[in-house]
């Protein structure tokens, strides 16, 4: 029955990939003892609740190789969640669902989709990602243990194993985020290698020749080796031996043949990224003593033997862990209160109690210094709001300082700070790993470095996580460290991504509004751009309140009637020069408005009405002001605005000495508006 079993999960791959035209079977054809064993026999998952809190996760971090993990949601029968979480009578992938595998609106998707797929814990494909992100998940059920477990109520114990390629191991984010589990000694981590030596020009010695056991050792793993994929008894004492390993991360090195019993396309670079072909389907059915012209044949018996194992096994202990769950709500219920409030990303009753107002002040402080003061007033109120740095918190100003707030490390699981080390990218993706453990994670860098992070960042918006991205040095005012620090094409790349929410706050009471809407996000990440240099801090008696920045954009500074001539847009830093050319403009009795514009996003959400008050159609004379890339700015000042931005890259001098260089005065915004209204004058006659 075991074979029987493993042989259906290869054979439905090796079919759906043949349907579709498109795919790769080799990896499921090798790997499918390993998954089978592993799913049939150790993991603790209840296939009727595939959002069961304690159950452990596994990650196919081969994400081409998505047709193994829903064949095994199908044969185990895992049931289908909506929406809102509930569970459905239906299960997560049907036949026909594999049967359309990799076409419009299928759930069975190229690579595996978080949300879209019950029993898809993380949207993987890019390869690393879904290594990385384990990490993240690791971390999280740490924490989550620390924070809720009591000596009479161990709640919280679940693993996560991961099955990862020759690709994963080559990606630089897996060996960030490897090194890093290490360190923390993760002894709840298991990633299985599929050791087939296969990628997609051919053997991994044209390109990967290094001792993977030996750099896992190096980095403080526990290493075993099974030989051969199909023995089934040597990968059941692997699991077994990770099971006893609580000290540190496993690495379980598996020598499979990718296409395995595939007579001409075994071990070849032809069972990787292309369907077998009809003939070759009927010749690897033959090999594993199927009928040759079946299809998508699941054989009697093999869903009952599936339910005897791991339907079984997790039904009894997801029963037991509910009944144990009950009684800690009797015994812990403040604790019980906050575990269903982050499970749902309610906030917290009195989360911004201690929100802090900022007096206005012409000097000001930089943003990264206000957004360090906000966080630091909203995290003792927020107990499951952690994250940290990539080795720049205390220039990011993201470094927890509240009593017991405490650093998260080995052994020590229950802190608040996280130290990353140099690791931006595994950062990012580690940060989606907490998100999807309903943690709120933030983590930062400069905005330069972005770029480092991107691809985890961009996962982030696919998977609708609210990751709190913190992105301080924004813009030539980082000054001497010159155009390798300064960020140009940084903010609209940010703003380019889909669900990206990007904020760039011009003073330090829109900083402390950018963190409303920050706490409130439940399924869109954000970016919190945030200057280095001081900026003014405006006074609200004067101009509006920074409230408005939870509209996207809004009129700081007005017209005396209301009845502006010229616009003056602006984000961030610049918001101040826009000021000092209103006040200017002013004085010589022309019209102006001032709108501080944080978030191109929010903006576009509300209603066209409101776009239309805030920046009227039937004035056209408009300037924009933001020290990044001028591109997309024609959107709001139209084809002839004036765009004061960067078309270059920064130069390494003092602040003082690059603002007027590069055109960030407020004589030369007081001089596009006056041209501004200029051409518009001329046009009207």
């Amino acid at each position: 029955m075991d074979q029987l079993c493993i042989n259906t999960i290869r054979t439905l791959s090796i079919d759906a990939v043949q349907a579709a035209n498109s795919g790769h079977p080799g990896t499921p054809m090798a790997m499918a003892p390993v998954a089978y064993t592993l799913w049939q026999n150790f993991l603790r998952f209840d296939p009727e609740d595939p959002l069961w809190l304690n159950r452990d996760r596994f990650v196919l971090s081969a994400g081409h190789a998505s047709m193994l993990l829903y064949s095994l949601l199908h044969l185990t029968r895992v049931k289908a969640v909506s929406a809102d979480h509930e569970r459905r009578d239906e299960l997560s992938v049907t036949l026909d669902d594999i049967k359309r595998f990799r076409q419009l609106d299928s759930k069975c998707t190229g690579h595996p989709e978080y949300r879209l797929t019950p029993g898809v814990e993380t949207t993987t494909g890019p390869l690393g990602q879904g290594c990385a992100t384990s990490v993240g998940m690791a971390v999280a059920a740490k924490w989550i243990g620390h924070r809720f477990n009591r000596p009479d109520f161990p709640i919280f114990d679940y693993n996560v194993y991961v099955l990862c390629s020759d690709g994963d191991m080559m990606e630089g984010v897996a060996s960030e985020a490897a090194s890093l589990a290490g360190h923390l000694m993760l002894g709840n981590l298991c990633w299985i290698y599929d050791n087939n030596r296969v990628t997609i020009e051919g053997h991994t010695d044209l390109a990967f020749s290094e001792d993977v056991a030996a750099r896992f050792l190096a980095y403080g793993w526990n290493v075993e080796h099974v030989g051969d994929a199909n023995d089934l008894e040597r990968l059941a004492q692997a699991f077994e031996r990770f099971g006893r390993t609580s000290a540190v991360p496993t690495l379980i090195v598996v020598d499979s043949h990718i296409g395995y019993g595939s007579p001409h396309k075994h071990d070849t670079s032809a069972a990787h990224g292309e369907p077998l072909g009809a003939e070759e389907v009927r010749l690897t059915k033959r090999n594993y003593g199927w009928p040759e012209d079946s299809s998508f044949l699941v054989p009697d018996g093999v869903p009952e033997h599936f339910q005897a194992g791991i339907g079984e096994h997790g039904r009894t202990l997801r029963n037991a862990w509910l009944k144990q769950l009950s009684a800690y709500r009797e015994k812990y219920p403040e604790l019980a209160i906050e575990l269903e409030l982050m499970q749902k990303r309610e906030l917290p009753d009195g989360w911004d109690a201690a929100l802090p107002s900022f007096p206005a002040d012409a000097k000001g402080l930089p943003s990264r210094t206000a957004s360090g003061d906000v966080l630091n007033a909203i995290a003792p109120h927020f107990p499951w709001l952690i994250g940290g740095a990539a080795d720049l918190g205390s220039s990011t100003k993201t470094t927890l300082t509240f009593e017991k707030a405490g650093d998260f490390e080995a052994e020590t699981y229950g802190g608040r700070n996280f130290h990353f080390g140099i690791r931006e990218h595994a950062m990012a993706a580690i940060a989606n790993g907490l998100a999807l453990s309903n943690i709120r994670a933030f983590v930062s860098t400069y905005l330069i470095f972005s770029d480092y992070l991107k691809p985890a960042l961009r996962l982030s918006a696919v998977m609708e996580l609210p990751v709190i991205y913190i992105f301080s040095h924004d813009s030539i005012g980082v000054g001497e460290d010159g155009p390798t620090h300064q960020p140009i094409e940084q903010l609209i790349a940010l703003r380019a991504i889909p669900g990206m929410i990007t904020l760039r706050p011009a003073d330090a009471n829109e900083v402390t509004e950018a963190w409303r809407v920050i706490a409130a996000l439940k399924d869109r990440p954000v970016s919190l751009i945030l200057s280095r240099q001081p900026i003014p801090t405006f006074d609200r008696a004067r101009y509006a309140s920074a409230s408005g920045l939870a509209r996207g954009a809004y009129v700081l500074a007005d017209a005396a009637d209301g009845r502006p001539d010229v616009l003056l847009i602006g984000t961030g830093s610049e918001v101040a020069l826009c000021i000092e050319a209103y006040e200017a403009l002013r004085k010589e009795g022309v019209a102006a408005r001032v709108v501080s514009m944080p978030s191109w996003e929010l903006f576009e959400q509300q209603d066209q009405a409101y776009r239309d008050d805030v920046l009227p159609p039937h004035v056209r004379a408009r300037v924009s002001v933001e020290a990044g890339s001028v591109l997309g700015w024609d959107r709001y000042v139209g084809m002839n605005g004036a765009r004061i931005g960067m078309h270059t890259f920064g130069s390494s001098a003092p602040l003082k000495d690059l603002l007027p260089r590069f055109g960030f005065t407020f004589q030369k915004v007081l001089a596009a508006a006056k041209q501004q209204l200029s051409k518009a004058a001329t046009k009207a006659t």
